[in-house]
């Protein structure tokens, strides 16, 4: 990549070459037009010696020269200046032979600040000198004379042709030097993302690029880092995901082989031993009936949580009183509680607080609460169930003194198949997936769902559902 873009410069460097010297020599040909337009209109050029001259310097018109800044002066052949007029550079009276020779020497050198045009008149045998201020002058121009010596010729040629090859080399290697210099500059920065580039495609999702650069590169490299930074987080996601779901298989297979296995064997034993007493028999049917339903309600438990984790379930909410909703179901829940011997306690106000909930649904996360507090503590634990109002929410407490779960396990006590007896006995006989649905139907309802425990410390549940 990076020889292809150090040659694509180069050729963009290399027209640029050609054009500098094509418009090097357009700019001589304008020069040239330009210089012809300015001259016809110079003041020194409207008033040439050759046009203010007469016989008798006397008679000579001085007053548009003087008016436009320039001078006029007349030497006679003995070189005095005999007439002065305006500006004068000469600034004396009396002029010897050799300082007169060098000012005409000097009058025809380029670069000086007064343009001078100089005439002699043979009648009256005098100089005249006609001096203007040079304004903004460039000369430059090419002189051929074919009767010249062949050598001179040759030699000046020589020199024209060395020095217009120098320019050319010397054109040419600043345009290779700058356009390394540019392609470094955009290939540096492309490697460095292209590196990046393979990492993540290796499956280095850790590939960040710090390329120090405040111009588009820098905004090319925020969306590689963010770019990087999602795939990262989805991968970790993912496999956090598939961990998941190993998980679950383990403990879906874990939990169906016990009681299955249990019901094959005493069918099995029933088979092989149909004259054992009834009373045998009728043990070996309670065991079967017993572990068939506890694989029953995992399957069941496993049918609701799948339901709850699919886009396309929906629940029907409905507004209603959920101070009078709860009402009803905290003494739907009273047998239970009082044939566990668990004491209990009801703060649920008599006004109305209206929310949209799904009746059947808001029961079902009541029961898996009480299911999951009977399961997991003794007897003459006490619960409260309380009900307030929050800003634009309402706000319900299943409050617990029992024996309190682990603060490791309670911060992932809404995943699925998360059990305080890490044993997975069957002594309790919950699947793991209790409270995992009671948090997924609150969320189903735009609320949310907590945890305040420690071990030996009880549980507070808190639901917060939005209020209408």
């Amino acid at each position: 990549m990076k020889s292809k873009i150090s040659n694509q410069f180069f050729r963009n460097y290399l027209i640029v070459f050609l054009l500098s010297i094509l418009t090097a020599v357009f700019v001589y040909l304008l020069s040239g037009f330009a210089n012809d337009v300015i001259s016809k209109t110079l003041v020194k050029n409207i008033y040439p010696a050759s046009l203010l001259m007469k016989d008798d310097y006397t008679d000579i018109d001085t007053e548009p020269v003087v008016q436009n800044g320039g001078g006029v002066q007349v030497i006679n052949d003995k070189h005095e200046v005999v007439f002065s007029e305006g500006l004068d550079t000469l600034g004396t009276k009396k002029l010897t032979v050799g300082e007169f020779t060098d000012f005409l020497v000097r009058s025809k050198e380029k670069g000086h600040q007064y343009s001078y045009d100089i005439l002699y008149n043979p009648q009256g045998k005098f100089w005249l000198v006609i001096t203007f201020p040079t304004s903004i002058r460039l000369d430059i121009s090419f002189v051929y004379n074919k009767e010249a010596a062949s050598k001179d010729i040759k030699n000046v040629s020589g020199a024209f042709i060395a020095i217009f090859i120098l320019y050319l080399l010397m054109l040419g290697i600043f345009a290779v030097i700058f356009s390394r210099i540019s392609s470094v500059s955009i290939t540096k920065p492309l490697k460095m993302l292209l590196d990046g580039t393979k990492r993540l495609r290796e499956g280095d999702y850790s590939a960040r690029v710090n390329l120090n650069l405040k111009n588009e590169f820098a905004d090319l490299q925020d969306t590689f880092n963010d770019m990087a930074q999602k795939i990262e987080t989805e991968t970790a996601l993912r496999e956090q995901t598939e961990l998941e779901r190993k998980r679950m298989i383990m403990d879906i297979s874990h939990d169906l082989k016990n009681p299955l296995a249990s019901v094959v064997g005493y069918t099995e034993l029933c088979l092989q031993k149909s004259e054992e007493s009834d009373k045998n028999l009728c043990d070996y049917l309670q065991i079967i009936l017993k572990n068939s339903k506890r694989a029953s309600h995992l399957l069941n438990g496993l049918f609701e949580f799948a339901k709850l984790e699919s886009a396309d379930y929906s629940i029907k909410l409905l507004k209603i009183d959920i101070c009078e909703c709860l009402r009803q179901t905290c003494a739907d829940l009273l047998p239970i509680l009082e044939k566990e011997n668990f004491e209990y306690n009801f703060n649920i106000p008599e006004k109305s607080i209206y929310i949209m909930v799904d009746i059947v649904q808001m029961n079902r996360v009541l029961y898996n609460l009480t299911d999951n507090l009977i399961r997991y503590n003794p007897e003459g634990t006490n619960l409260t169930v309380s009900l307030y109002e929050e800003q634009d929410n309402a706000v319900i407490l299943f409050k617990d003194n029992g024996i309190g779960i682990p603060s490791d396990i309670a911060k992932n006590i809404f995943d699925p198949f998360i059990r305080v007896d890490d044993s997975r006995n069957s002594q309790t006989g919950g699947t793991g997936l209790g409270l995992s649905i009671a948090y997924k139907i609150i969320k189903r309802h735009g609320g949310n769902m907590d945890i305040q425990t420690d071990l030996n410390e009880g549980c507070t549940f808190i639901i917060t559902l939005p209020k209408v």
